[in-house]
């Protein structure tokens, strides 16, 4: 008897997932599917198991470089650089995050973390077609500066909700507004200038807020499956 509950109990479980998983809006599905088309191919990304950004911001009045690398499935760092100096450095191993400042490794807030342990791609647009991980909704078109965008809503199991707009012309997302994110996160992020490089098509350009005058930062270099190794984030 016991055995027979057993077996049901998973029955209703799989039978659950698979309910759950045809809940995921079609249309919103489709544009993001469309997007990944425009940046290379599905499959292609999929196959990206490391990513290395170079970018060039100004930070109180003066030239820094940010320098991020990630690693599948959550593994990254975030560096600032001036000159040849790393002054600061955040990273994320897997499982704990730190800091490193004048010299020092401490242990960091793992507030700022806490998505991670919801990521399964350096690529967050296969992480929203997971229904394990997201659930979807199409809310119809709307206008951003120049672009009529097509607004989805994005809300991670985790409560985190992220609206994303992606151009209708060119299929890729052009802003996102995150709510309920990590702490210290930028809200609002806008993307712009996107170039190839290789096989990947990915934006240059970074807006963190709505606001045309908001700070920015364009990448200079990027590399794909190189320039990121394990001991980058020990």
């Amino acid at each position: 008897m016991n055995f027979s509950k057993f077996h049901f109990g998973l029955l209703l479980l799989f039978f659950s997932i698979s309910i759950n998983a045809q809940k995921q809006d079609e249309k919103a599905v489709a544009i993001i599917n469309k997007e990944l088309d425009a940046m290379g191919g599905k499959d292609f990304i999929k196959s990206i198991n490391t990513l290395y950004t170079n970018s060039v911001t100004q930070m109180e009045g003066r030239t820094a470089n940010w320098v991020v690398k990630e690693m599948k499935p959550n593994i990254g760092s975030f560096e600032i650089v001036y000159g040849n100096r790393v002054v600061f450095k955040s990273w994320y191993d897997g499982k704990t995050g730190y800091n490193l400042s004048g010299g020092e490794k401490t242990l960091a807030d793992q507030e700022n973390f806490k998505d991670k342990l919801f990521k399964k791609n350096i690529f967050n647009e296969l992480d929203y077609l997971d229904p394990s991980l997201y659930k979807l909704e199409y809310l119809g078109t709307e206008d951003f500066e120049s672009s009529t965008c097509h607004k989805i809503k994005a809300t991670c199991i985790n409560k985190k909700v992220e609206f994303l707009y992606f151009d209708d012309k060119t299929s890729f997302l052009i802003k996102s507004e995150t709510v309920n994110g990590e702490k210290e996160s930028f809200s609002t992020v806008v993307y712009g200038d996107f170039k190839k490089f290789g096989k990947l098509t990915y934006f240059t350009t970074m807006r963190f807020g709505a606001d045309k005058d908001s700070q920015t930062a364009k990448i200079e270099e990027l590399f794909y499956n190189e320039k990121v190794s394990e001991n980058d984030f020990k």
